[in-house]
């Protein structure tokens, strides 16, 4: 797709890997939302800078920074402000869409910290997680 400096729904779902439904039931319902700035045929078109803007701030979920050799819990990767809740990722794990843990010592469930990210950069709208070790290799 050629950048085009105004984006219409279809456009803005193609470029964002979603479904126009989504841009227009869920994205577009959000109170900052972009005002459109202008119209091409039966489409509102929407500044392509805004609607970054808008996906980044609302859509994408941070960057999570967490010690690749600790163990964490549900609770404490929630207290880590991951982005997803404790009884998301025990939901997530009998379904199958979260590693086994790394360790049930006494029953409790935790996962290193490597672990729980490699799952949170595989989930829609993660940005990549950059643990301290690899950012070290980074420079």
């Amino acid at each position: 797709m050629v950048d085009r400096p105004r984006l219409i729904t279809p456009e803005i779902a193609e470029k964002y890997g979603v479904n126009p439904h989504t841009v227009t039931k869920t994205w577009a319902q959000h109170p900052q939302w972009p005002a459109p700035s202008g119209k091409r045929g039966r489409y509102k078109e929407y500044a392509a800078q805004d609607i970054a803007d808008f996906v980044r701030d609302h859509i994408e979920r941070q960057a999570v920074s967490l010690e690749p050799r600790r163990l964490y819990t549900a609770q404490e990767l929630e207290d880590a402000e991951i982005g997803i809740k404790a009884g998301t990722i025990r939901a997530d794990l009998t379904r199958g869409r979260w590693p086994e843990p790394d360790d049930t010592e006494h029953g409790v469930k935790r996962w290193y910290g490597t672990t729980a990210a490699k799952a949170l950069a595989s989930r829609r709208g993660y940005r990549k997680a950059q643990s301290p070790d690899s950012a070290d290799d980074a420079r």
